[in-house]
């Protein structure tokens, strides 16, 4: 079964995050921010992050271009600026991603990266992790005080079930129920696009 983390860098001092990732033994930290950029925590942009986490002898990928959770296809919001994971999850690019992070697990110990410190309602969890659990993957979260927590525990705390229906490649899911939790807007939607 393979196996991936989850992480948020929140806005944690640098040294508390990467003791975060040693302590659990990742090697790769698979970046899936759509923006790897911040007004408000600089210290994870996606240059100053990779440095960082060179220096730690942990590996860095940005994949955030085609498993992010702000895609560039208009068709995949609604009306009100969610983003329709179902969607997502079925544009080849998002399946190339879910590929090469399959086969990255096979040989290294993943974490995937997105800013939210708590995974319930972010999309590394409700779109990236969704599809690898219906895939056979096992997903656990570490959290900013070092502790972990399974997808089931998650789901627990939250309310937000995951894989309670999973249609074949979740062609016959309700778009209402597969959804961002937040609104991206039709603005921000498109200056993503455009």
């Amino acid at each position: 079964m393979r196996r991936f983390f989850t992480v948020g860098h929140s806005s944690h001092a640098p040294g508390h995050f990467v003791g975060l990732l040693q302590q659990h033994g990742v090697q790769v930290v698979v970046d899936t921010r759509s923006s790897p950029y911040s007004r408000y925590t600089p210290q994870f942009d996606r240059e100053v992050l990779r440095d960082l986490l060179a220096g730690a002898a942990v590996r860095y990928l940005y994949m955030g271009d085609v498993v992010g959770g702000r895609p560039r296809d208009e068709t995949c919001y609604d009306r009100e600026g969610h983003v329709l994971y179902g969607r997502v999850a079925q544009q080849p690019e998002f399946r190339a991603g879910i590929a090469r992070l399959q086969q990255g697990a096979d040989e290294f110990r993943v974490a995937l990266l997105c800013s939210e410190e708590d995974p319930a309602h972010c999309h590394r969890r409700l779109l990236i992790s969704r599809v690898l659990i219906a895939e056979g993957a096992e997903i656990t979260h570490i959290r900013g005080d070092g502790t972990t927590e399974t997808d089931d525990e998650v789901a627990t705390r939250s309310g937000k079930l995951l894989v309670e229906q999973q249609p074949a490649l979740f062609g016959e899911l309700e778009e209402a129920s597969w959804r961002s939790t937040g609104v991206i807007g039709k603005a921000a939607a498109r200056s993503v696009i455009g």
